[in-house]
């Protein structure tokens, strides 16, 4: 018996039945399932008519790591390749807490009342140890992020060397076939991803602060000699002299290095992206080098290394997938591993016995 209290001899007794529980999930709400509901011709069509949409769905295939995923995505990158290339690439860079996002939302607005179009490509950080990002570079590019003629797309860095790869390099096709004039790469910061920033962009600009210890203490060389361009941020209120003798101290740094390739001596500038001082000075900077190396021909050059740079990379990151991806490779590599740890073999000996077994299986 269900409630024993409903038994006849306990007089007086009566428990009734509960109610039923309802179901967690809502009976009426439809299970959706998302598939990839466009051709490649939708696709295309849809990126070179400017939808943002599809646009966006497009650069999340070329982030995606499945194979038919990366098969549509390089179907898509060829067909709009002959669409791109006519837009400004500006690679933004600088240590942390200099401003990046605050300067990008300042410079962004900027094009926008000149009625450009702008993408901006930032990428954020991605954890070593849960593999997340936060995401939240759209928190400090208020205005940006509501404008109708910006495209802002933050990307986790994934692991990859400095946060920056190739797939980076192919949203920047699909953002100029969509129309936009203008494209920025924001870097995590200071440290190996400038290499890889500078590999894809028409201008590097290095944006600094004053007043946070000796200027020239913290920036290693090779970004200095990188960059075609140093502003100064936060060149406001008290900071104001602080920031002019950082500018000094800059300018005289950049004389000890000899003259770039491009022929262009790196100019150093002070502005504030906060409160919108000195912006039309940075940008009359960035229009000059461009119109400079056009006419001497090395905008037209970079460009062409850069292709080749990148199909030299996307050559090495296949051999490593196709590597790493080999059943066959993945249990010797356990193997190898174990041997390594309990000093039975050289880490040099197991990496050359895994290579040697890759090739001798005709990969």
């Amino acid at each position: 018996m269900e409630h024993p209290e409903n038994d006849p001899k306990y007089n007086g007794l009566k428990v009734n039945k509960g109610i039923a529980q309802p179901p967690s999930v809502n009976p009426y709400l439809k299970k959706r399932v998302r598939s990839n509901a466009y051709t490649v011709a939708e696709y295309v069509e849809g990126i070179l008519a400017g939808d943002r949409v599809i646009l966006s769905q497009a650069v999340t295939l070329v982030e995606s790591s499945r194979p038919e995923h990366q098969e549509t995505a390089q179907a898509i990158i060829e067909q709009c390749l002959p669409h791109s290339g006519n837009a400004v690439r500006v690679g933004i860079t600088g240590v942390p807490g200099a401003g990046k996002s605050t300067s990008i939302d300042a410079f962004g607005m900027h094009l926008l009342e000149k009625g450009h179009k702008l993408a901006v490509l930032a990428i954020d950080p991605s954890s070593e140890r849960s593999g997340g990002s936060i995401l939240g570079d759209k928190t400090r590019m208020e205005k940006l992020s509501m404008e109708k003629n910006a495209f802002i797309r933050p990307s986790p860095s994934a692991g990859s060397l400095g946060g920056v790869a190739r797939k980076t390099r192919e949203s920047i096709v699909l953002c100029e076939a969509a129309g936009f004039d203008y494209l920025f790469v924001e870097t995590v910061g200071v440290g190996q991803s400038e290499t890889a920033v500078h590999s894809m962009v028409d201008f590097f600009l290095l944006i600094q602060i004053a007043g946070a210890g000796d200027e020239l203490q913290g920036i290693k060389r090779g970004i200095m000699e990188m960059a075609d361009g140093i502003v100064i941020n936060k060149a406001d209120g008290d900071n104001i002299d602080k920031a002019k003798m950082a500018q000094r101290q800059l300018r005289n740094a950049l004389h000890l290095y000899p003259l770039p390739e491009s022929g262009w001596s790196p100019e150093v500038l002070t502005y504030s992206g906060y409160y919108n001082l000195g912006i039309t000075e940075v940008w009359d900077m960035i229009h000059r080098y461009i119109d400079f190396v056009k006419q001497n021909g090395f905008f037209d050059l970079r460009r062409r290394e850069q292709a080749k740079y990148w199909m030299f990379e996307s050559i090495n990151e296949q051999l490593r997938n196709g590597f790493y991806r080999d059943p066959e490779i993945a249990k010797l590599l356990l193997q190898l591993e174990d041997e390594v740890l309990h000093s039975r073999k050289s880490s040099f000996v197991a990496a050359r016995e895994a290579i040697g077994r890759y090739y001798r299986n005709g990969k």
